[in-house]
């Protein structure tokens, strides 16, 4: 029994990186018999390849994959970050800059949050971001009808369970009163589905804001609602670790170019 590894990537891997579609989408495409390998077509992804081989997508040739690329994104609010909506509304690649290519969001905002989002071009660079292994602090401002006391927010710090699912401990810091509404900044390191509403929800509190100012040394700064900059590649390199064991520390925060 032969348990060696085969050489190289797999197909889905490499078409992901080449900015053709995402892995999961890749994996479709190929079942439907629209990749070649070496002229042969094939309907499954259980495939690895290497430099060597000669890939077709719909009849052409595999371009060499672009280096990993990232871009600073204010997201909006009333945007969804999917690719496309089932209910119609209108998504964040609906307004991106047509001279972009192909991109990715690093995890997600939901539709009435706003901020920053990480986009970039590589399925790996995304996955990476997104391991819960990263554990990468999100910086949020949030505005919430009521008036606190800091006191309030020891449950979250210590971290709480919310039908049945765990949340990890958050820095909250209470920042000012204005009218009916109070301000706080609140940190986290995970990013479950509506994370920050549903826990102050369960202290009385009702967000009516929510922004993200910051995703590990990534800020937001003053980069404008809809706008959109490239990071420079050596920051990406850096910030990534791509360097290898030389990599420079990520703890440097990286704010928008003025």
């Amino acid at each position: 029994m032969n348990d060696k590894t085969p050489p190289g990537d797999r197909i889905a891997k490499v078409l992901s990186r080449a900015g053709i579609a995402s892995r999961r989408e890749a994996e479709r495409m190929i079942e439907a018999g629209r990749v070649t390998v070496n002229g042969k077509q094939i309907d499954s992804p259980a495939l690895n390849v290497t430099d060597k081989d000669k890939i077709t997508v719909d009849g052409k040739a595999l371009a060499e994959p672009d280096p990993p690329r990232m871009w600073l994104y204010h997201k909006p609010s009333g945007r969804v970050t999917t690719a496309k909506d089932e209910l119609g509304r209108p998504t964040i690649f609906d307004d991106l800059p047509p001279e972009l290519p192909r991109v990715m969001t690093v995890g997600r905002l939901d539709l009435n949050s706003e901020g920053l989002l990480l986009l970039t071009n590589d399925g790996a660079v995304k996955r990476q971001l997104e391991l819960p292994s990263t554990g990468w602090l999100r910086k949020y401002r949030v505005r919430f009808k009521g008036c606190p006391q800091d006191g309030d927010f020891d449950p979250l710090r210590k971290g709480i369970t919310l039908d049945g699912e765990r949340f990890q401990s958050m820095q909250v810091t209470l920042d000012r009163q204005q009218g009916a509404n109070a301000w706080a900044t609140v940190g986290l390191r995970e990013g479950k589905n509506r994370e920050i509403r549903r826990a102050m929800e369960s202290l009385g509190f009702s967000v009516n804001r929510l922004i993200r100012v910051s995703y590990g040394p990534f800020q937001l700064g003053n980069l404008k609602p809809g706008a959109v900059e490239e990071l420079r590649r050596r920051v990406v390199r850096d910030q990534l670790g791509l360097d290898g064991p030389e990599k420079k520390s990520a703890k440097k925060a990286v704010r928008r170019r003025s």
